[in-house]
């Protein structure tokens, strides 16, 4: 199967775009545009923004905004994590250091 890009026709807003996209990633851009179109439909229900550029501008701040914070957790838990990992790794160190001193 050949991973060329092709066509991809997606609607955002009730406006519909062609987008060049390899096979492999038509699925994930379909998904994107789905998520983009429920976010811009969020901020013009909210009513206080209008114009299609200006809601697309608040809703690629809030998913950005969004990816950031996410971001920032999984590397905070990255963290932690590692933290756990290495003072496992001490226990168990120190236990064996104490059982080879124990054989001796």
């Amino acid at each position: 199967m050949s991973d060329q890009p092709t066509a991809v026709q997606v609607k955002i807003l009730d406006k519909e775009y062609q987008v060049n996209c390899p096979p492999s990633d038509q699925e994930a851009l379909l998904k994107s545009a789905r998520y983009l179109d429920e976010n811009m439909r969020k901020i013009k229900g909210r009513g206080n923004i209008h114009g299609a550029e200006k809601i697309a501008v608040m809703a690629a701040l809030n998913i950005t905004h969004d990816m950031l914070r996410k971001n920032r957790l999984i590397n905070e838990t990255r963290y932690a994590t590692t933290q756990n990992v290495k003072g496992l790794e001490d226990k168990i160190d120190i236990a064996l250091a104490t059982s080879r001193q124990l054989e001796i």
